[in-house]
């Protein structure tokens, strides 16, 4: 199954995540499918981007987002105006 979820990056104390479509039985940080976008949560804006539009794509052809990244895609989609499938 595949999956749209966090890849973590960056160092200790200071994480930085990737938004990645992956295989839903591989490693946390393991190969991925492609890269959508990031989230740093340390920043002061908790900056955020996601490329809606190849999200849209991966949730057409039956990827599962996780509920972080769901709530991330929730969010982005109210703020674009534009819908966003998410399950």
């Amino acid at each position: 199954m595949v999956r749209i979820r966090l890849k973590r990056a960056g160092s200790a104390n200071n994480p930085c995540y990737r938004v990645v479509v992956t295989d839903g039985r591989n490693r946390r940080d393991g190969s991925f499918i492609e890269e959508i976008g990031f989230y740093q949560p340390l920043q002061k804006q908790n900056e955020l981007s996601i490329n809606l539009e190849r999200a849209n794509h991966w949730l057409s052809r039956g990827a599962r987002p996780s509920e972080t990244v769901a709530s991330f895609l929730k969010k982005l989609g109210k703020q674009a105006g534009a819908t966003v499938a998410s399950e």
